[in-house]
């Protein structure tokens, strides 16, 4: 049983991601941090952490800010947790109970879903709650398949649907689905192909890019501005002979 308080250390957890429609106002990082720093300040508590996920599934939990709260509560720097709403902590089942009738528990930690009127020292508010979570596990299960039947459609009309176009094309400036040679890399990725048809390995294929000072598929999306990071598997940009690379290669 978690012990009443005058006063808490409170420790405001916030998230979204796609499965909880972006263009929705109502579910925004910063209308969840309004929402609950005004809660909070009403009670006369103390916002101790503010904890942030912004762009992670709540299917799961393996989310960075989320696992930051729990070592904070395992440091015994928080003992309450305090969401906009029940789907804001998770949309699965059986971790969310764990959580709310176990961890907390536990660890002597209130738990509050504001909006759905959730508080893990009132009784009569978690008679409800299992059910909530199941129809908050339902909800990201019937997004899950509305996103696949939607990719799938996409695929079947000859949309790409990948981030960045393979090595030879770019997207469409007037469509994002469809792909365009680019005149820049197209030249290179006929000469290899018409290495190979002649015979040449991968290997042989690779050193002759290098020696000739094509910079690889990696490198040139890098200087492209097409993907922010690379990693640096090997310093020299003219390298071709690796997975990384062949992973933006058709």
């Amino acid at each position: 049983m978690v012990a009443i308080k005058n006063s808490y250390r409170v420790g405001i957890y916030t998230r979204l991601s796609i499965d909880d429609g972006t263009n929705e106002e109502s579910v925004s990082i910063d209308t969840q941090k309004k929402i609950l720093t005004e809660f909070v300040t009403n009670k006369g508590w103390q916002i101790a952490k503010i904890y942030v996920d912004d762009g992670y599934s709540g299917g799961n939990f393996d989310r960075p800010d989320f696992k930051r709260m729990i070592q904070d509560i395992e440091n015994k720097e928080i003992d309450c947790v305090v969401t906009k709403d029940l789907s804001r902590l998770g949309r699965n089942y059986i971790d969310c109970g764990f959580y709310l009738e176990i961890y907390f528990p536990e660890h002597q930690v209130r738990y509050i879903a504001v909006n759905d009127g959730v508080d893990t020292i009132s009784n009569s508010s978690m008679d409800i709650t299992p059910f909530k979570n199941i129809l908050n596990e339902m909800y990201v299960k019937d997004i899950s398949v509305k996103v696949s039947s939607a990719r799938r459609a996409r695929l079947h009309d000859g949309k790409y649907m990948t981030t960045v176009a393979p090595y030879g094309y770019l997207k469409d400036e007037n469509d994002n689905t469809h792909l365009v040679v680019d005149p820049e890399t197209a030249p290179i990725v006929k000469q290899i192909y018409e290495m190979y048809y002649n015979g040449k390995g991968t290997n042989y294929i690779g050193n002759y890019l290098e020696k000739n000072k094509i910079i690889s598929p990696m490198e040139y999306f890098y200087q492209k501005g097409f993907i922010k990071k690379r990693r640096k598997i090997n310093k020299n940009m003219y390298n071709w002979n690796t997975k990384k690379n062949s992973n933006y290669f058709i």
